[in-house]
């Protein structure tokens, strides 16, 4: 099966699409977004890494995150979770922060609509993604989001196959 991600952009409307069909269902999908851990094991793009500083999955709760970078980089941001309907959507609000935190106002703020749907190869994860302004939408862009988002999502699906390789074995 192929693990290709599909991104597509729509500058006019300040939009992104993204999907990528990943091996395992729905539910066990889910948890690489609702688990800490799970979570923290693949989101980011190598060789950096997602150290969650706090996480409260759940309507109103907010995820505050550093990646870190192999050479001692942070860079700080944050999610607020909007709405929550289990192994179905998640949509959250994710914005650049401090280490508090506190968001930085000088940076794009993304909506997200993050859909999980089962399919015959394994889980379809679709992700839309809204930016404020055209403008935010290009400086998301310039700042490699698309290359990094891939990066991070073909993380996700080596460690859920590393994952299922080492559960097939025991």
């Amino acid at each position: 099966m192929s693990h290709q991600t599909i991104f597509k952009t729509d500058p006019k409307a300040a939009t992104i699409f993204v999907m990528k069909v990943l091996p395992a269902d729905v539910s066990e999908l889910w948890e690489y977004f609702a688990d800490r851990n799970l979570l923290s094991s693949w989101c980011a793009p190598q060789p950096w890494r997602c150290e969650i500083l706090s996480m409260n999955f759940t309507p109103g709760g907010k995820w505050h995150y550093a990646m870190a970078g192999p050479n001692g980089e942070r860079e700080y941001a944050g999610v607020r979770y909007n709405e929550i309907r289990k192994n179905r959507t998640i949509s959250w609000s994710d914005f650049f922060a401090d280490e508090n935190g506190v968001e930085n106002v000088n940076l794009p703020l993304t909506d997200w609509l993050i859909g999980f749907t089962g399919v015959q190869q394994g889980a379809k994860l679709t992700i839309n993604i809204h930016c404020k302004s055209p403008e935010d939408f290009q400086k998301l862009l310039d700042m490699g989001f698309e290359e990094g988002f891939k990066m991070t999502l073909d993380h996700l699906y080596k460690v859920m196959a590393a994952h299922r390789a080492t559960a097939g074995s025991e």
